[in-house]
């Protein structure tokens, strides 16, 4: 049987759970399951997890992960991101801290729990919302210049999928306060053209 990352997350999320830390999957994860699915060997995880917690979160982890407190440590304090690694399959696991991030917090807070087989099997799990992926996902590809093909076709799968359902003012809001809001205007139209367009700008070689 081919290895998932169904089940080693099934084990990072109990064990987030017995140490009291919020969760959220985000990444392509969120965006396949709300828009156009994809394959991926990453998973995101948006954590409202605290230096102090690095040990036993790690610890609650066990023999099945790399996991390196004194990384994650380091990582919290110096608000980046960290992952762990479960050894059998390879599969990487990446912790986005909440910290002081207002948007952070938000996405934290709409989190909405899905039961899904996409990643292998059946599992219940909390994901982002739709608005929430498309503007994380619009700040990511601003971030990194606006040529990843990969992130914006994201967006426009998850704008495709959800139609009517997004929350526009919701999403006006917080692209403003995120600085994308020409990024997510061409989304939503293009999104709802039967012949959408790609980036902004083009993809680079």
């Amino acid at each position: 049987m081919t290895a998932t990352p169904a089940a080693p997350l099934r084990q990072i999320m109990a064990a987030l759970d017995r140490c009291g830390i919020p969760y959220a999957v985000g990444g392509s994860v969120a965006s396949s399951y709300h828009g156009s699915p994809r394959a991926t060997n990453d998973v995101d995880l948006l954590a409202e997890i605290l230096p102090a917690q690095a040990q036993r979160f790690a610890q609650e982890l066990g023999p099945d992960f790399y996991a390196d407190p004194d990384m994650i440590r380091d990582a919290l304090f110096n608000t980046r991101s960290f992952n762990v690694i479960h050894l059998k399959t390879t599969y990487k696991f990446d912790f986005f801290p909440v910290s002081g991030d207002p948007f952070a917090r938000q996405q934290l807070a709409r989190r909405v729990a899905v039961h899904s087989d996409l990643l292998g099997e059946p599992l219940d799990f909390p994901i982002a919302s739709a608005e929430d992926i498309i503007l994380a996902k619009l700040a990511w590809f601003k971030k990194g210049g606006c040529v990843s093909a990969r992130q914006w076709n994201d967006v426009l799968g998850v704008v495709r999928i959800q139609g009517d359902r997004l929350d526009r003012a919701y999403l006006g809001e917080w692209a403003a306060r995120l600085g994308v809001l020409e990024l997510l205007d061409d989304a939503l139209r293009q999104g709802s053209s039967p012949l959408s367009g790609g980036p902004r700008r083009p993809e680079t070689p």
